[in-house]
C-alpha cells in the first residue's frame, strides 16, 4: 500500500517535459560560384507561410562594373517544407513583360549599362489565409504587386502599383524608390503594411538623400495607399532608408529604421495604424547601426511572446562603441531578444562573428528560429558589402536565450 504514492511520484516526475537541447546549424542557400550567371547574392529575405512553408529569397546580381545596385539583377526564391532543413532549387520569381527603361537617374552615373534590367527590393508577406503577397521594384522607379496561393510555387502576373507613390510627391519629390526589403507584416485587423524609402537620387549611389514611409492595403493587396512620411531626412536623422516593421501587442506598428546618423544607432518610430500619426523618431541605444539592413520578427511559441531582432553588432566590447574608423564595418551578425515590446533587449547572441551583412529573421511553426544573412566567402572582394554567400542559421530559443550573451 505504501508503494503506490512513490510510484505516482515517480510517474509524475517522468511526465515533466524535458527542455529542448540548444542547437545551431548553418546552411548556405546561395553561394558565389554555384551559378555562373551571378557573382553577387544580396538582400536576403525569409518568411514562413500559414501552412508552414519557409520561403527564402534574394537579389542575384550580375556585376559588370561600378555600383552593383543598378546592374542586371534577378529575384530568386528557394522553398523548404521541413522546417528549414532542406531546400528546393532556386527559381526566378519576378518578371515584367514588355520593354524596360532604365531609371534616368541611374544613367547619370558611371558604369551603368542602360541594357541591364534591375529588379530590386522584394518584399513578401505571409497572409493568415495562406496567400503570399509580394511587392518588388523595377529600376528603382516602378513597383509591382503579385501573389501566390500555392505557398510560393507560382505567382500571378505582376500588376503595377507605382501610382500609389504619387501621393508622396506633395511632401517629397522622389526620383528613386524602393520597397522594404525583407519580409513585411499583416496586422491583426488584416491590413498589409510595407515600409518604403524614397530618394531624390542626387546623392551617393543615387540612393541619397532619403526618407522612410509605408504603403498599405486594406483589401488583401487589391489596392494600395500611401501613408505619411515616418522618418524625414534631417541633421539628426540622416538618410533613413531600409526599414522593417512589427505590430506591437497594443496594436501599434513599430518601424525599425536603417540610417546614416552620427549616433550609429537604429531609429525607431511608432504609429497607431502603421500609416499615420508617427511618433518622433528616437535612437535605440542598444541597437548599433553600421548602415546595414536588419531583421525583426515576433516569436510567439511555447508560452513565450518576444520580439527578435538581427543585424551586424559591430561593437568594440572594451570601448562600448564601434572601433574608430570602423563604424560602418559589417560584421558580427547577432540576434537580440526583447521581452518588453522593443523597449529593452535582454539577450544578445552572436551568430557570425566575422564579416556578415544584411539579414532577415523568421520563426517556423515548430518554434525554430531562422536567420538568413550574408557572410564572407569566396567573393572576398565584396566581403564588406554583400559577402560571398547567403546562409540560413537554424537554431532554437534554448540556444539563443541560454544566458551566454556574447560580444564581438
Amino acid at each position: 500500500m505504501k508503494i503506490a504514492p512513490l510510484f505516482l511520484l515517480l510517474a509524475s516526475l517522468c511526465a515533466v517535459p524535458r527542455a529542448a537541447e540548444p542547437f545551431l546549424e548553418k546552411q548556405d542557400l546561395f553561394k558565389v560560384g554555384d551559378n555562373p550567371a551571378y557573382n553577387i547574392y544580396h538582400i536576403p529575405g525569409i518568411v514562413v507561410t500559414a501552412k508552414g512553408t519557409v520561403l527564402a529569397w534574394c537579389e542575384a546580381r550580375k556585376r559588370t562594373a561600378g555600383v552593383s545596385d543598378w546592374d542586371d539583377i534577378r529575384i530568386l526564391l528557394r522553398r523548404s517544407t521541413d522546417d528549414g532543413r532542406s531546400w528546393s532549387a532556386p527559381v526566378s520569381i519576378a518578371a515584367v513583360p514588355g520593354p524596360k527603361t532604365k531609371n534616368p537617374i541611374a544613367l547619370r552615373m558611371k558604369n551603368v549599362d542602360p541594357a541591364d534590367v534591375t529588379y530590386n527590393n522584394p518584399v513578401l508577406i505571409a497572409d493568415r489565409d495562406g496567400t503570399v503577397h509580394m511587392l518588388f521594384c523595377l529600376e528603382y522607379m516602378r513597383v509591382f504587386y503579385q501573389r501566390s496561393t500555392d505557398d510560393g510555387l507560382t505567382f500571378t502576373t505582376p500588376v503595377e502599383i507605382t501610382a500609389t507613390f504619387d501621393a508622396f510627391t506633395k511632401d517629397y519629390g522622389w526620383k528613386v524608390l524602393a520597397t522594404g526589403p525583407n519580409h513585411s507584416i499583416q496586422l491583426r485587423n488584416g491590413r498589409l503594411i510595407v515600409p518604403v524609402w524614397l530618394s531624390t537620387g542626387t546623392g551617393g549611389n543615387a540612393h541619397r538623400p532619403s526618407v522612410t514611409a509605408t504603403i498599405f492595403s486594406d483589401d488583401a493587396g487589391k489596392t494600395w495607399q500611401a501613408g505619411n512620411i515616418a522618418v524625414p531626412d534631417t541633421a539628426a536623422w540622416i538618410n533613413p532608408n531600409e526599414t522593417v516593421a512589427i505590430e506591437l501587442n497594443d496594436g501599434r506598428v513599430m518601424l525599425n529604421v536603417r540610417n546614416e546618423s552620427k549616433a550609429h544607432r537604429r531609429l525607431v518610430t511608432t504609429s497607431p495604424d502603421g500609416a499615420t500619426g508617427w511618433s518622433t523618431p528616437r535612437f535605440d541605444d542598444a541597437l548599433l547601426e553600421p548602415i546595414c539592413m536588419g531583421g525583426i520578427v515576433r516569436y510567439r511559441h511555447g508560452g513565450q511572446n518576444l520580439i527578435l531582432f538581427s543585424n551586424p553588432h559591430n561593437l568594440d566590447k572594451e570601448k562600448g562603441q564601434p572601433e574608430p574608423g570602423k563604424s560602418r564595418d559589417r560584421k558580427n551578425v547577432s540576434v537580440k531578444i526583447s521581452r518588453d515590446e522593443g523597449q529593452t533587449w535582454s539577450v544578445h547572441k552572436s551568430i557570425e562573428p566575422g564579416p556578415s551583412m544584411y539579414s532577415d529573421i523568421a520563426v517556423t511553426r515548430a518554434g525554430t528560429i531562422l536567420c538568413f544573412y550574408g557572410r564572407s566567402g569566396d567573393n572576398q572582394g565584396m566581403a564588406a558589402f554583400a559577402g560571398g554567400r547567403l546562409t540560413v542559421a537554424r537554431f532554437n530559443l534554448e540556444w539563443l536565450a541560454d544566458g551566454k550573451a556574447t560580444q564581438p
